[in-house]
């Protein structure tokens, strides 16, 4: 009789009551995080995505308020003037400019959406979209994003004044095979972004062979660009110090947003952020991963909330390989 009346009030009830938070296995960090917000497990939750650093500039700029609010923000703490897209001071490379750039256009999306009417039940980032993903979570300020992206990517630019950096970009051959490619040419899987969307990293010098040997082994897509850095691998443990010393220079609030990870997928708590900054530079980002924990949470609306749309291109190749299966 029991059994019976458990399967009829599982029949029964509407699923937006049938789906509950997933406490089960959860850090008691995470158990506290996710009791504090209700939607977490529920059903048609919406996530912000915060993409990496974008690979150009867009244009034209919007003109609006929110853009001129950041631009002023950007050109106070990082010496960026926003809408001539140059420095007021020094000469920082392009490779940080892109990155102040991705920076500022995350927080601007934020501010549209938030406008908008869409609010996030849970936030997500990709590689160095953590630092506006921290300021929409408000655990940082939008002004202390901008500058922890300028003076980390200055930091990175560091590395490339002893030696020349590349990432490379693989599409079409499976993890397995790349990896052995990479070991071959001494260089690093940095982002597992699909089943069969890579970013490789590393030397100059040896980036040009993976590129070969990936196009010869079957890749259809292979493209390399210079990096001011080997981000996302283990050569990053060379500026691990300053890099700390950094990132020990804010306060980290508790996110008011469930903030996942793309290294483990877990929720990040404020005493871990300043070592998590630190870390994820070093081994690789997991998009696939993390985009499927999201599903798995309750997330049913993505939202990419910064320039491009990479992320929503990820999550369109990982829905129709699954949906195949």
């Amino acid at each position: 009789m029991a059994e019976q009346l458990v399967l009829f009030l599982f029949l029964h009830v509407p699923t937006h009551f049938q789906a509950a938070p997933l406490f089960a296995g959860l850090r008691p960090d995470e158990f506290r995080i996710q009791k504090c917000h209700s939607a977490q497990g529920g059903i048609l939750m919406n996530c912000f995505m915060f993409p990496g650093q974008p690979l150009a500039f867009a244009s034209p700029m919007p003109d609006d308020f929110d853009l001129t609010e950041i631009s002023r923000m950007a050109g106070e703490r990082t010496c960026f003037d926003l809408a001539k897209l140059a420095w007021t001071e020094g000469t920082p490379s392009e490779n940080v400019k892109l990155q102040v750039y991705g920076a500022a256009m995350s927080l601007y999306h934020n501010r549209i959406q938030l406008r908008q009417g869409v609010k996030p039940d849970i936030v997500s980032e990709h590689s160095m979209g953590i630092y506006p993903a921290l300021a929409a979570c408000g655990s940082i300020s939008e002004e202390e994003a901008l500058e922890l992206t300028f003076r980390m990517g200055v930091c990175f630019a560091t590395l490339g004044e002893k030696d020349a950096y590349a990432l490379g970009c693989v599409i079409g051959l499976t993890r397995e095979p790349l990896s052995a490619i990479a070991a071959n040419n001494g260089v690093y899987l940095a982002n597992l972004n699909t089943s069969r969307h890579f970013l490789l990293s590393g030397r100059d010098a040896n980036m040009a062979g993976a590129m070969a040997e990936a196009q010869a082994g079957g890749a259809f897509s292979v493209r390399a660009f210079p990096s001011d850095a080997p981000l996302h691998s283990p050569l990053m443990e060379e500026i691990a110090a300053p890099l700390a010393e950094i990132c020990g220079d804010y306060r980290y609030q508790e996110p008011a947003v469930p903030l996942v990870n793309h290294i483990d997928q877990k929720l990040l708590t404020p005493s871990e952020i300043p070592d998590f900054l630190v870390r994820e530079l070093s081994v690789p980002v997991n998009w696939e991963q993390t985009y499927l924990a999201l599903i798995t949470r309750g997330v049913r609306k993505f939202f990419e909330t910064g320039a491009g749309d990479s992320l929503k291109k990820y999550n369109r190749w990982i829905d129709n390989e699954k949906n195949s299966k």
